[in-house]
């Protein structure tokens, strides 16, 4: 089944209680996680660093990324809360790292076993190198990146999964875990790779879904969809192009101030996001092309026989005048039509009798 993230990520606008209801909204949805952001502003960013376009934007605000994002921090103290609340729903927990105090916390002190790679973070190497070394699963998301830059990545990735603590790194020692056996057997077992378009919102015209496909076949891994378009409708298509994990933005409001808000899903929208995933999944089926069991009971009734267009006699030629095909199809297949013409009936034949000699 594919892995439905629903990320609340920052916009609980750091209101606690906010953070708890859009748990309990993931959880009626029926995601099986749901994302929050972990980080320390003041790691993060500069002072002097500018908003995004589309923050401005969203904000309704210009100021720096550090006086906003400051304000989007959640306390260490209310993780331990929002897991909790998880546990007792029966819905996976799951956070962002930003920078290596927030990773520490999350792997050493809340226990995640699975963490999420950020695309803001693809080239920083040395955090990369941070998450591998937890021997954590990897979900990589790959926004704004080339498979070169994806493949660097992987390197470390690599590395971090299968060198010693006492091996340097560097570049050269990256690309050799990537090209080793070792290497690349730790990628495949604990690393899926999601494509995303860094945008918000994406527009449809810059999604290039069929990129997600390039990402498999390139590096021979899983690969999912992180999406920030507007609408259900991309990953749903992503899903029935063989995402394996979906991930999607989601508010209680949108309305509400704040960077991401209007490019994500209602608590509504993502229900039914959910329910059309997994009505996808149905849909797909096995890829055996027989008839399905539904099917089974309309053969007779939609297919055709061979049939008498009239009364035919014993022993005369069977003809294109005297040989009809109409339903139902439980009599001799038209596939014999050819076999039978300037044949003698070896019966008499009523109009509409089966022929079945």
């Amino acid at each position: 089944m594919t892995l439905i993230i629903a990320e609340a990520g920052v916009n609980h606008n750091g209101d606690i209680t906010l953070a708890h209801e859009l748990v309990d909204a993931a959880y009626q949805a029926g995601a099986d996680i749901v994302k929050f952001q972990t980080f320390k502003a003041k790691h993060l960013v500069t002072a002097s660093a500018k908003q995004a376009d589309y923050q401005v934007v969203n904000t309704q605000q210009q100021e720096s990324q550090l006086a906003m994002l400051s304000r989007l921090e959640l306390s260490f103290e209310a993780h331990f809360s929002l897991k909790q609340q998880c546990e007792l729903l029966g819905i996976e927990f799951l956070s962002t790292a930003f920078d290596s105090e927030s990773l520490a916390f999350l792997v050493n002190e809340l226990g995640l076993k699975r963490l999420k790679l950020p695309s803001g973070e693809l080239t920083n190497a040395p955090l990369i190198l941070e998450h591998a070394r937890t021997r954590c699963e990897l979900i990589v998301s790959t926004g704004m990146a080339t498979l070169a830059e994806v493949e660097a990545a992987l390197g470390v990735i690599a590395f971090g999964y299968t060198a010693d603590l006492s091996t340097k790194p560097s570049i050269a020692a990256f690309e050799h875990a990537f090209r080793s056996a070792q290497g690349q057997a730790a990628l495949k077992q604990k690393v899926t790779l999601l494509h995303c378009t860094t945008e918000y919102p994406a527009p449809l015209a810059e999604i290039n879904l069929r990129a997600m496909d390039t990402l498999s076949e390139q590096f021979q891994l899983p690969a999912g969809y992180s999406d920030h378009s507007e609408g259900i409708t991309v990953p749903i298509a992503a899903v029935a192009r063989g995402a394996t994990v979906i991930e999607k933005h989601f508010t209680l409001d949108k309305t509400m101030a704040g960077p991401d808000h209007k490019a994500s899903l209602n608590p509504e929208e993502l229900s039914q996001m959910v329910a059309a995933v997994r009505g996808v999944e149905l849909a797909l089926g096995s890829g055996e092309k027989a008839p399905q069991g539904s099917e089974i009971k309309n053969m007779a009734v939609a297919r055709k026989s061979l049939v008498a267009n009239g009364t035919i006699a014993k022993g005369e030629v069977f003809s294109s005048h005297n040989i009809a095909i109409k339903r139902p199809g439980s009599g001799a297949s038209p596939y014999r039509y050819w076999e039978l013409i300037g044949k003698a009936a070896g019966r008499d034949y009523h109009e509409g009798d089966f022929i079945n000699e």
